[in-house]
């Protein structure tokens, strides 16, 4: 007997073997007649699904589906641009944007994001950026076969369009991508902010005892300068604790936090009995603001409406 094979790169059937004797004749005992239709039949049928051969090329060659654990709220939300939110089993506590992956299992947050966690609900394939985790992390999984990819992130408009990229190779949606690039382009051409003339300050906060001011080199201060002011501090990089001797010697415009935040040290009131606030001039004309975390940190695709919010509110605390 015979058997019918389909090329995925030609989209096109072939027949192996025959079903006849090797001397080419109908087996012993079988009339002429039987082959014959035998023949015509089998003629057919290859022309019937050689015709079908465009349809099973495309099916074979779509992209593959994956479960997805992404350990980074910002590649999260590319996941869920390019149309991948289904394929998420699982993401970290800082994938909160769109709201829907907060249903999604979590895995934890930056350095306690463990291998054993992720491994529990059996990924495909695991993405994420190198922000705060685990060194471990990476080898762990990849020891176990799972495809893993941690990316680089930068902060700026290309950075965003760079990880964009990076996330739809590792999916096989670049198609999609594209167009995502495309309308992006658009909308970060039109962000052109005349100066405000205004210092911010950026101060990160978890309750009164734990308050973080951000120096230079931070995602905060090159959203504070693409909205069109200047970051109050410039004498260290990353972020330092609070000291009110800093703070007086700032003396920001405008003080902005994330919205939980502002919320963990009881909002606008709790921040003003904060020693050293009141001193500034933000502190005496209550010029304090607050936006969503992720959205003013995460630079995903959201970056125009991120930089247009931010000028305003510091425009018009």
């Amino acid at each position: 007997m015979g058997c019918l094979t389909f090329d995925q790169k030609t989209a096109h059937f072939s027949y192996i073997g025959n079903s006849f004797s090797s001397k080419g004749k109908p087996p012993a005992g079988r009339p002429a007649i039987f082959a014959g239709m035998k023949q015509s039949i089998f003629r057919l049928t290859l022309l019937s699904l050689t015709a079908l051969a465009p349809f099973l090329s495309g099916i074979a060659q779509s992209p593959a589906v994956h479960r997805i654990v992404s350990v980074n709220g910002t590649v999260s939300s590319m996941l869920c641009d390019l149309g991948l939110e289904q394929q998420i089993v699982g993401v970290d506590v800082t994938s909160t944007w769109p709201a829907s992956l907060k249903q999604k299992p979590q895995v934890g947050h930056n350095r306690n994001v463990s291998a054993e966690g992720i491994m529990a609900l059996q990924p495909t394939l695991v993405l994420g950026t190198d922000n705060m985790l685990s060194p471990q992390l990476e080898p762990q999984l990849t020891s176990a076969g799972i495809n893993t990819q941690i990316f680089k992130q930068t902060y700026s408009i290309e950075g965003t369009k760079t990880l964009l990229k990076q996330v739809a190779a590792a999916t096989g949606t670049l198609d999609k991508a594209a167009k995502l690039l495309a309308d992006f382009d658009k909308q970060t051409a039109q962000l052109h902010f005349a100066p405000l003339n205004k210092k911010v300050l950026f101060l990160y906060a978890r309750g009164a005892g734990m308050l973080l001011v951000s120096g230079t080199g931070t995602p905060i201060e090159q959203m504070i300068l693409l909205a069109g002011a200047s970051n109050a501090i410039s004498g260290f990089k990353d972020y330092k604790p609070l000291s009110t001797e800093a703070l007086i010697a700032a003396d920001p415009d405008v003080i902005l936090l994330f919205d939980s935040g502002l919320q963990s040290i009881g909002g606008v009131d709790g921040l003003l009995k904060i020693p050293g606030v009141s001193d500034t001039k933000a502190g005496k004309n209550k010029a304090i603001i607050s936006m969503d975390g992720e959205l003013l940190s995460g630079w995903d695709l959201r970056v125009p409406q991120a930089v247009q919010q931010l000028h305003q509110k510091i425009a018009h605390p």
